[in-house]
């Protein structure tokens, strides 16, 4: 098949150069192959990681809101919930105002997993931080949560 309207070398290099999209996926991907690879022998994916202690303080959300504040959409938080249901480190609670309602809270397993995954994260945080010598990671978070 010919294409009839090619696009220039030009704007390749400068999508391949510029493209914030396409920066933030790849650099979304190596660091979740990484994180996948520091939490494996805890039986954990960097997703699972991410859910699990944002359910550590004293926020009880709706599934609805946790998929909002992961970026996920319902279909992936809810089987994502469903693997850690089963493995006994999170439970659907009913709401206590409306009971179609239900709310993941972790267990007492999941708590003491993720408190065993906080130091590896930390000090691959810091890792990937000390790869970054001219950049600020935090303030490249705050940038990159803007695009919300």
């Amino acid at each position: 098949m010919q294409n009839s309207s090619p696009i220039s070398i030009e704007t390749i290099r400068e999508i391949r150069d510029s493209c914030l999209c396409l920066a933030a996926q790849r650099a979304a991907r190596l660091l979740a192959r990484r994180f996948d690879r520091l939490f494996a022998p805890l039986g954990l994916t960097n997703g699972q990681f991410s859910m699990m202690v944002a359910l550590t303080g004293a926020w009880a959300p709706k599934l609805s809101e946790l998929a909002g504040f992961l970026a996920m959409d319902q279909t992936t938080l809810t089987a994502a919930v469903k693997t850690l249901e089963k493995r006994g480190l999170m439970v659907l609670l009913p709401d206590e105002s409306d009971g179609r309602i239900r709310r993941p809270a972790l267990t007492a397993e999941g708590r003491d997993l993720v408190a065993q995954a906080v130091p590896l994260w930390k000090a691959e945080h810091a890792a990937v931080q000390a790869a970054l010598p001219d950049q600020n990671a935090r303030e490249l978070a705050q940038i990159l949560s803007q695009l919300g």
